[in-house]
């Protein structure tokens, strides 16, 4: 909003022409959500234990030495969420489309997440994962057709290739079914993951300054092709989003690092989630997802390869699946898993970025 009423002023001063920028915005979108979050932190979080009376909010299949955490209030996603959707609106073009999917993609995973985690207070179930997924899908689906029904000028559902120049394939209606994988298992991926005190929240802080540079050289057409990357037309608005992703994540840490003091829950790892996915199949990196969310993805696969493993030969490859539990039952201490599994998250993300100009 502030976009709209402070750029017309530059005709008349030249202070207000600031506002042009996306750095200056971003970087004011990163501050003000980062004091949303721990001016609403507090209080959200009083609310939230009163609320939930010190119900279990600690996940059945985790190591014993987690049933000390019993009480810790738990959807304090909200905190993510209210930062994240105040912040852009405040500081993004709300007449770029890409700004509107992402937002959007933000508050119905989030919403999912929230509808989850009041189902988990109530009945110790939550939703099953018929539901889950379903309400996922269809959200996906619809997200994806204000993207798809675009100008070929505008939008190619193309999938680009790193490490080579100009490689893109053209997926045609495919993209749709391969768009809607990368975002519903990105969400699904993060939500695996928040198993530890700020294990889940560190690595979105890298994963949103990596897609933050990603999405401002794809929108700068100059860039883009120095770089030889795929201009993607408006994308670089997301900079701003992805500005309020970091803020928003750098404040909810500041209450969920070890001892947490609140738990992000579904509200905050879908929409999280979600939200990393969207911003890789609008800017056009697919392929370098795996990468940035790093983490995620071995999280995930630790949980199938587990499953697989169990059925087909009745045995566990893992101590206990996600990963971060194997290592928690080899005599990790939990600090000691969280920061390294940054370094690695931190490592990942610099190497994804060094793709964009090995090509």
């Amino acid at each position: 909003m502030l976009y709209y009423f402070l750029v017309p002023l530059a005709k008349d001063h030249i202070l207000f022409n600031v506002f042009r920028y996306l750095t200056f915005r971003s970087f004011m979108a990163l501050i003000t959500a980062l004091v949303i979050s721990l001016l609403i932190g507090p209080p959200l979080i009083r609310r939230l234990r009163r609320w939930q009376h010190g119900g279990e909010t600690v996940r059945e299949d985790t190591p014993e030495r987690h049933r000390g955490k019993r009480g810790t209030p738990t959807m304090g996603g909200v905190v993510i969420l209210t930062a994240i959707l105040a912040t852009t609106l405040l500081w993004a073009n709300l007449k770029n489309r890409y700004v509107w999917v992402a937002i959007l993609a933000t508050l119905g995973f989030g919403l999912i997440g929230v509808w989850d985690d009041t189902a988990k207070l109530r009945t110790r179930r939550g939703l099953s994962m018929r539901v889950k997924l379903g309400t996922q899908v269809l959200l996906t689906l619809a997200l994806l057709q204000i993207v798809w029904w675009q100008p070929p000028s505008a939008w190619l559902p193309v999938l680009a290739i790193p490490f080579f120049k100009g490689w893109l394939i053209n997926l045609g209606w495919l993209w749709i079914p391969f768009a809607l994988l990368v975002i519903v298992g990105a969400s699904n991926a993060v939500n695996l993951t928040d198993g530890l005190d700020g294990l889940a929240i560190g690595p979105v802080i890298m994963a949103g300054g990596a897609f933050g540079i990603i999405a401002y050289l794809t929108g700068n057409f100059k860039a883009a092709d120095y770089l030889k990357i795929l201009n993607v037309r408006g994308a670089g608005e997301l900079t701003v989003f992805c500005g309020a992703l970091i803020g928003a994540a750098i404040g909810f840490l500041w209450f969920n690092c070890h001892p947490a003091e609140v738990f992000m829950g579904d509200a905050g790892s879908l929409a999280l989630g979600g939200a990393i996915g969207t911003l890789a199949v609008l800017t056009k990196a697919e392929l370098l997802l795996p990468l940035i969310g790093g983490l995620y993805v071995v999280e995930a696969v630790s949980v199938i390869v587990q499953v697989a493993s169990f059925k087909l030969t009745g045995r566990r490859v893992f101590r206990m699946a996600p990963l971060h539990h194997h290592y928690e039952l080899s005599g990790w201490a939990e600090p000691k898993i969280v920061v390294r599994f940054w370094i690695v998250s931190f490592a990942l993300a610099l190497l994804a970025l060094t793709t964009l100009k090995l090509r």
